[in-house]
């Protein structure tokens, strides 16, 4: 069954849609993080131009190298060694849609403790956006059914809420580490 979601998902994302799917925090909204076009939409329906606040994810750490120039060997340690989910801000970003870098040029990883999004990941063979599905300046939902309908009616795709697993039912942790190694706690 998991299987069927994850392909419509794919399908849905390799035309340029935007879905509303789970993860191993709160619900997100999500698209191809190569596709710019997918990635103005899902600004448009949030109501914000904050790059800050997308994050991308990825299936393993391995593929974080994908999309980043170099990564300090102690990202890959934190990546595996962590029992919560941890976003990290990492600089070099690249193969990735141009809006969705911050001007510093750095991009927001992670790599969810979540079957469903590794899956999508995995079978789309390009990092999933992520932000919270709420518009921009409201709360962040924790559960399926505090998300607003215009959130619901604005994605291509609502994922069946039955693979939503046991999220944290809060926003990760966040740290950004430099290519010295130099890092700093954000959240």
């Amino acid at each position: 069954m998991i299987h069927e979601e994850v392909n419509k998902a794919v399908e849905v994302l390799r035309k340029g849609g935007i879905i509303l799917y789970p993860t191993d925090t709160v619900w997100g909204i999500g698209c191809d993080a190569t596709n710019s076009e997918a990635v103005e939409r899902i600004y448009r329906l949030k109501g914000s131009i904050n790059k800050k606040g997308m994050i991308v994810l990825v299936d393993t750490p391995a593929n974080v190298g994908r999309y980043i120039r170099h990564i300090p060997e102690v990202a890959y340690d934190l990546m595996e060694l962590t029992d919560k989910p941890l976003t990290l801000i990492l600089d070099g970003a690249v193969g990735v849609a141009e809006n969705l870098i911050p001007e510093e040029g750095s991009l927001a990883v992670r790599v969810p403790d979540h079957e469903f999004c590794r899956s999508v990941v995995a079978r789309l063979r390009r990092p999933l956006v992520s932000t919270s599905a709420n518009f921009s300046g409201e709360t962040t939902p924790t559960r399926f059914s505090e998300i607003a309908e215009g959130i619901k009616e604005g994605v291509d795709m609502v994922v069946d809420p039955r693979f939503e697993g046991n999220p944290t039912r809060k926003a990760s942790s966040i740290m950004m580490i430099k290519e010295d190694g130099e890092f700093k706690i954000l959240r």
